[in-house]
């Protein structure tokens, strides 16, 4: 098998994780992900991404005070969420939702039991361990940027371990308790979360793959 071919299964072999097994992932394993991360490009060689990795109980009593929190607090994330998903970008993320609640039985207008399955997130769907990404704020977009690829190197990388991941955006919009939880210094954009472990598999939630968009849909040649 050719390096690209390797990387493309490992592409193709990723997905949202989103029920875990309850078995912690070694540290040795943890540091090679991170290991192998860290190699991705930034802009001047910034390096600007930074973990905190949570284990064992620090874990659970994260998710506990999230899930508080998240039932009572305003969103306020660090970065403005997006202003809308126009046109196919809309499109893609109503299929991915669709396909989740189908997979596990949400039926079409069920605001309750939609509300329970968002709460998942702040319960880090039951994952044993979440990396809360960060990057200086003075880096501004180009910082988050740079973050993005590393957040995407963490994910294959953990793949190719045997780790499961979900990169969370849903824990920076409790950006204000989560700073203060992990006493993360204010000159540091809180950007998303990492949940990772052992796959589920057996659990329904795991059960679907999105789609891609097509390479004709994504490249415009231009020749003259």
């Amino acid at each position: 098998m050719s390096d690209l071919e390797t990387l493309q299964a490992l592409l193709e072999a990723r997905f949202s994780c989103r029920a875990y097994r309850p078995d912690p992932v070694p540290d040795e394993v943890i540091c090679a992900i991170v290991d192998a991360a860290r190699h991705v490009p930034s802009w001047c060689n910034a390096q600007p991404w930074q973990l905190v990795i949570t284990r064992g109980d620090a874990t659970d009593t994260f998710r506990d005070a999230l899930c508080a929190t998240a039932q009572s607090t305003v969103p306020a994330p660090d970065l403005p969420w997006p202003e809308g998903y126009p046109g196919i970008y809309g499109d893609r993320r109503r299929a991915c939702g669709f396909q989740l609640y189908d997979a596990i039985g949400i039926e079409k207008g069920d605001r309750a039991a939609s509300a329970v399955q968002m709460m998942e997130n702040y319960r880090l769907f039951g994952a044993p361990h979440v990396a809360i990404v960060t990057a200086p704020t003075a880096l501004g977009p180009y910082g988050a940027m740079d973050t993005g690829g590393f957040v995407t190197a963490f994910c294959l990388a953990a793949q190719a371990k045997g780790v499961a991941t979900i990169p969370q955006a849903a824990i920076a919009a409790q950006a204000p308790f989560v700073r203060q939880h992990f006493d993360i210094a204010q000159d540091r954009m809180i950007l998303c979360a990492i949940s990772f472990g052992y796959a589920d598999m057996d659990h329904s939630a795991n059960g679907f793959r999105t789609e891609r968009a097509e390479v004709s849909d994504i490249i415009d040649w231009r020749d003259t």
